[in-house]
């Protein structure tokens, strides 16, 4: 596991450090032996709808609150080089620039699937309503049904209509508490290790093992009864992810790294096609008071390499074929301040960027009304929010998921027109 990182604010250190304490004293599910535990600062959660071969997205949180101008540089607007005189990235760095904005330069491994029209980016997106805390912003969110009392992700719902009885999205085995994205009446599956998703114990006698539990637990009662017999049948279908090759296909190369594991793993889970429709990975943190940085030195520059190179494994593993059915969609629980810190970095702000790649997606452009940076365009030195990351998310489900129901999913909104997904 790694180390807490010396940068970001007490808050989300709390959040983060309370959630791996809380999760290292759960114990293994009993009739799964499954550990579900943070995996670094990486987590991840796999959720299934009915069948095999289905559209899947991919949803990689960026946690802590990323800087969508440092990843998606806004070099056309001058007040971004006057506001960050130190960390503000040099135009003629940039890649995938079209006048007015361009990309990091350390995510160069994702510049081919730019030009070649499959990843776009969304600018000036966030919360209708601000939201500086860590913890509450990433609920709201994540639940994206502002006003509610009730506890569902908007995830859990679009999965929970595509076919609720599945037992495979019935189920959570392991010992992780689920992100909000996810939670819900539709029970997920949430594990580190793929690998771990089956019945403990040596190989010879399983068949009787399972033969003895399936009689024991076929007449139980309540809610235990219902929870083994669902392990058995989360045993079963995921049974193809274990005969799975570990090895990365088409020369992919991931870094070794928490994000590169968790991703060449959900490579592994779509290769196995048993069904899933959702993979969330997290990613962080981007909480980055200090430190941030400039191209020659900071966390920024790391941590956009890394995200950069993961993601080029991961659509490399899956190749032309399966891409074609699998959209990546990042996510965060809000942006940073305008202007630097005098600590070199940036302080917790409104609006952010949405990157989305993959199937469906009308990529090698920006999307999104940009507002400006001027003193009388900011709202409190921050970036305004012009687009609801509903609108976002409203387009993907829309366009790759229509048997799921919009006004479940996302409650009382009515989104804007983004169009960045094609048939939107």
């Amino acid at each position: 596991m790694n180390e807490t990182p010396s940068y970001g604010c007490e808050e989300f250190h709390r959040a983060s450090a309370s959630r791996r304490t809380f999760l290292k004293g759960l114990g293994a599910v009993a009739a799964g032996g499954v550990m579900a535990t943070m995996h670094g600062t990486v987590f991840r959660q796999t959720a299934f709808a009915d069948g095999p071969s289905s559209n899947v997205l991919v949803v990689l949180s960026l946690r802590g609150g990323v800087d969508g101008m440092s990843l998606v540089v806004p070099y056309g607007d001058s007040a971004y080089y006057t506001l960050r005189p130190k960390i503000g990235i040099p135009a003629g760095s940039l890649i995938g620039t079209d006048g007015s904005f361009g990309l990091h330069p350390n995510l160069a491994p994702l510049l081919p699937y730019w030009k070649a029209n499959q990843l776009a980016a969304v600018n000036a997106v966030g919360l209708p309503q601000p939201n500086l805390s860590h913890v509450s912003a990433t609920e709201e969110v994540e639940d994206a049904d502002p006003g509610s009392t009730t506890r569902s992700g908007w995830l859990n719902r679009m999965v929970g209509m595509t076919d609720p009885g599945n037992v495979v999205a019935a189920v959570q085995v392991g010992n992780a508490v689920p992100e909000t994205e996810i939670y819900g009446r539709q029970p997920i599956l949430s594990t580190t290790d793929i690998m771990r998703v089956k019945l403990s114990g040596p190989p010879h006698g399983m068949a009787q093992r399972r033969a003895a539990l399936d009689s024991m637990w076929d007449d139980v009662e309540g809610d235990l009864g219902e929870g083994v017999r669902q392990a058995m049948e989360t045993n079963d279908v995921w049974s193809p992810v274990l005969k799975e090759s570990q090895s990365p296909h088409n020369g992919a190369q991931y870094p070794a790294t928490d994000l590169g594991d968790a991703l060449a793993q959900s490579a592994r889970v779509i290769r196995a096609d048993v069904g899933a429709q959702v993979i969330t990975v997290d990613y962080g943190s981007w909480d980055m008071h200090t430190g941030l940085g400039t191209l020659d030195s900071g966390q920024m520059r790391l941590m956009a390499d890394e995200l950069g190179k993961c993601v080029a494994a991961f659509v490399t593993d899956l190749g032309t074929d399966l891409m074609s059915r699998v959209t990546i969609v990042t996510i965060s629980e809000f942006g940073r301040r305008i202007e630097e810190n005098g600590d070199v970095g940036l302080d917790h702000g409104y609006g952010n960027m949405m990157m989305l790649l993959g199937a469906g997606v009308k990529g090698g452009a920006y999307y999104g009304k940009w507002p400006g940076l001027g003193a009388s365009q900011q709202v409190d030195g921050n970036l305004q929010v012009t687009t609801d990351y509903r609108s976002v998310l409203w387009e993907i489900v829309e366009t790759r998921f229509p048997a799921a129901s919009l006004s479940t999913v996302f409650p009382s909104f009515t989104p804007q027109r983004v169009r960045v997904m094609q048939g939107a």
